[in-house]
């Protein structure tokens, strides 16, 4: 971790994670990324079995990216292919190599990063390609309001137990709540009221998929007070009841997981 460092990306390399941040709480699976900003302050704790790395970056490193690759990062998650993961581990390794070579108390190299930093910018593309649909008369203009409305959808994500209000998210992004609506619809082709509701129930699949949790208990810790509406809004996102859900996703899991599971 670098000192001063306003940017942090994590990759899981085997086993699992949890990251605590401003955002909310996540749980990283072998091949996740995930990016914070500055002030998200990230914590991250793994399995016994749990191999994780990251990089720090600072505000120098940030600009020179931006000035030599027309690029930069952004706050987010993904998965990557087992190929790119061990590209990124043998990148990390050589600019680790790198950096602990230099002068005790010298400035980081960015250019000891660059193989590192061009290949992270690329498992970002998908999101850097939002970009250009955001409002603002410059491409700086762009990349400050995709920031920040990226960001506002990993707290939706990191906070998927309990229902968000707007205020929160505009005040996270500090626009009006108006303007945040409008924008973000127009960016992810839902509203954040829909984005909210879709990631609760995902995250309610996944319990019923992964935990032994009553079904109450699930629609509880996805945000639901009443479990009927809990079943109602489940059966229309995925066709069936949660319980008949659960019993399909039981019978697909290899059996050790079956067993966790049931």
């Amino acid at each position: 971790m670098q000192t001063g460092a306003v940017f942090t990306l994590w990759l899981q390399l085997r086993g699992s994670s949890w990251i605590e941040a401003k955002e909310g709480r996540f749980r990283l699976r072998s091949g996740d990324w995930i990016a914070f900003e500055r002030d998200s302050r990230p914590a991250l704790q793994s399995d016994r079995h749990g191999v994780c790395i990251g990089l720090s970056l600072t505000q120098d490193a940030l600009r020179t990216i931006g000035r030599l690759a027309d690029s930069t990062f952004y706050a987010g998650r993904g998965h990557v292919s087992r190929s790119d993961a061990r590209t990124t581990l043998r990148l990390w390794r050589e600019a680790s190599r790198r950096l602990t070579a230099q002068e005790p108390g010298a400035a980081a190299d960015v250019g000891a990063l660059w193989p590192l930093l061009l290949h992270l910018t690329g498992l970002q593309a998908d999101l850097a390609a939002r970009v250009e649909r955001c409002p603002g008369r410059s491409r700086n203009r762009k990349r400050q309001v995709f920031a920040r409305l990226q960001r506002s959808l990993m707290y939706l994500e990191g906070h998927c137990d309990r229902m968000v209000r707007i205020t929160e998210l505009a005040e996270l992004t500090s626009f009006s709540s108006w303007y945040f609506s409008k924008t973000f619809h127009a960016l992810f082709d839902e509203s954040p009221q829909a984005a909210a509701a879709r990631l609760r129930l995902e995250h309610a699949a996944e319990l019923l998929r992964t935990t032994s949790m009553m079904i109450g208990e699930v629609a509880s810790a996805s945000g639901f007070d009443n479990p009927c509406s809990f079943s109602r809004a489940f059966r229309a996102r995925f066709g069936v009841s949660a319980s008949r859900y659960r019993s399909a996703a039981v019978r697909r899991l290899p059996a050790p997981e079956a067993r966790r599971a049931a």
